[in-house]
């Protein structure tokens, strides 16, 4: 509820249409929530589990994968790796 004033009298009012009666004695605080800082990421972070397997690129020993059934649901579904150092993308049919 907020303060206003109304046939100068201090009320209460409410956006839902509710206003209080006349306020005798009664003191009114506002609290302004204090501003909170927001840590800005300029890489998007990886959430996939790392592996060891070799970059076709850059020959790096960890990448990072997951798992796509991009085919019919009776084959085995497609492994995709990015690497982590030079983020390539390839897929593994096997």
């Amino acid at each position: 509820m907020l303060p206003k004033t109304e046939n100068n009298k201090k009320i209460l009012h409410c956006k839902c249409g509710y206003n209080s009666k006349e306020l005798e004695n009664t003191t009114i605080t506002e609290e302004i929530p204090e501003k909170k800082e927001i840590e800005i990421i300029e890489k998007e972070q990886e959430v996939y589990p790392l592996t060891d397997t070799e970059c076709p690129k850059c020959k790096h020993k960890k990448a990072y994968f997951w798992a796509v059934q991009t085919r019919a649901s009776d084959e085995p579904a497609t492994k995709f790796f990015k690497c982590e150092s030079c983020e390539h993308t390839w897929r593994d049919y096997s």
